[in-house]
């Protein structure tokens, strides 16, 4: 079967929790809610793509453990054909979703026991990395760009090899503690995103939408979607999902402007939000669809107030 398109990442078992104390010493505590998901940048994204109506290849770590066996049936529940690099144990993720914040508590073992898997890109529409494995996303995006696969970098953080990397990367969206690692501003992460030669480029930054330029190198600010506060259950993933969602849209109408991708993206995300855990929070086509909200029209760059990223 021909790759439609291939995600790299780092899986994770992650545990959701709402609780209203987080208990000290020799106290206990029972959480209001709590949801047991899938996690990961790129896994999320790529489980998004799926539950979408694509299924993708996903390369990520696994272990010979329960969790890892959990997250096998996971992968085949949404049929995604999944190409491990082994760990001896798997990796977890505590979130503890706030007052639209969340907290992240991740236990994880990145000393790979192999080399990674090289599979055949040959007819693959899209490849989405999120900096994990770097040397696996080095080699992808080499192979991606020599075959004319669209490229795409989700840079939640600064890794060993991203500045290297983003020289074969087509979209890039970065966030704001990327910015944090970088001492730059969004706007001059915008900058250097384009001198690394990315077509599109961006700067998510919460509940203040996201700054980016398009085709024509035109910088944009879109706000978030006015959805009201009290519906806000859980910012964690939002972002994944936001990047398996326009992946989606750029493989089924690869010639629509990026405003448009990003559009089904962000109404993607919108409804992530909602939901505690990954997996309740992975939208249908008809979610995104019947979201209720629209888009309010966007602050020309020029006029928006300058964003310093913390030192």
């Amino acid at each position: 079967m021909t790759m439609q398109t291939l995600f790299i990442g780092h899986s994770y078992i992650d545990v959701t929790f709402v609780t209203d104390h987080i208990p000290e010493g020799d106290d206990k505590g029972v959480a209001r809610d709590y949801a047991i998901s899938f996690g990961g940048n790129a896994v999320t994204a790529a489980f998004c793509c799926a539950k979408l109506g694509i299924a993708p290849d996903l390369l990520a770590t696994q272990a010979n453990d329960w969790l890892g066996r959990m997250f096998s049936d996971m992968a085949a529940k949404y049929d995604i054909r999944f190409h491990p690099r082994y760990v001896k144990t798997s990796s977890l993720s505590f979130i503890m979703p706030h007052d639209g914040k969340r907290a992240i508590v991740r236990c994880r073992d990145d000393h790979y026991l192999s080399s990674f898997p090289k599979l055949d890109m040959t007819g693959c529409g899209a490849l989405h990395i999120d900096g994990h494995q770097p040397d696996a996303a080095l080699y992808y995006v080499q192979q991606a760009r020599a075959l004319g696969i669209l490229t795409s970098l989700d840079g939640g953080a600064v890794r060993s090899n991203t500045h290297e990397v983003l020289s074969y990367i087509d979209v890039a969206m970065v966030a704001e503690r990327f910015c944090e690692q970088m001492k730059l501003s969004p706007q001059d992460t915008l900058s250097y995103l384009k001198s690394r030669g990315c077509r599109i480029g961006g700067v998510t930054l919460g509940e203040k939408g996201f700054l980016w330029y398009d085709e024509t190198g035109e910088v944009r600010s879109t706000p978030v979607l006015p959805i009201p506060k009290e519906l806000i259950i859980d910012t964690s993933g939002a972002g994944d999902v936001f990047h398996g969602a326009y992946v989606y849209s750029y493989l089924t109408a690869p010639t629509k402007k990026w405003e448009e991708h990003f559009a089904f993206a962000q109404r993607a995300s919108t409804f992530k939000i909602q939901h505690l855990g990954n997996e309740a929070g992975l939208p249908s086509l008809e979610d995104i669809k019947n979201l209720p909200y629209t888009a309010e029209p966007e602050t020309p760059a020029a006029n928006r107030p300058r964003i310093v990223s913390s030192q």
